[in-house]
């Protein structure tokens, strides 16, 4: 995540990345509390793994959160699409704004069945698609960061 927090950073938005144990995602949230405040004025989000956790988080109540940020979200294993109610059951219980960058190949998250879950996060989420590629944001980084201050910043004006 070093190159996505130093993008963030160059952009003029305080980031941090934290380590989180490698179990199931719903075990990893006292972890991921450890270390993320609970405030209002706090994006969350992460790659994969780390952005379910930071979305189960986002889906508490009460979760205080100002923003969500999904990279290559893990909609299911790949090969295993029917298990995307599984990983997205939470999602209408997420009250702040969304945004989803993903590649359109992505093995993780069939983008027909993501373009169809997305509605579950309600009028709040933003869907951004990167054809040709993968589970990895990397190749497009610069555009995915430019995606994110944009986001970011249309929730400072709200």
């Amino acid at each position: 995540m070093t190159s996505f927090v130093d993008g963030l950073r160059a952009r003029g938005f305080e980031s941090t990345a934290i380590d989180l144990p490698k179990r199931k995602a719903e075990e990893a949230i006292p972890a991921f509390h450890k270390v993320v405040p609970r405030e209002p004025d706090i994006v969350i989000g992460g790659h994969s793994y780390g952005g379910r956790v930071a979305s189960l988080a986002a889906a508490e109540p009460g979760a205080p959160y100002a923003a969500l940020v999904l990279f290559s979200y893990p909609l299911h294993p790949p090969g295993s699409p029917d298990r995307t109610a599984a990983r997205t059951s939470h999602w209408p219980s997420i009250t702040c704004p969304v945004l989803l960058l993903s590649g359109e190949s992505d093995p993780f998250a069939r983008i027909e069945l993501l373009r169809k879950t997305v509605p579950l996060l309600g009028g709040r989420a933003e869907l951004g698609t990167y054809p040709k590629l993968g589970h990895g944001l990397l190749p497009v980084l610069d555009d995915a960061l430019d995606r994110v201050a944009a986001f970011l910043e249309s929730i400072e004006r709200r």
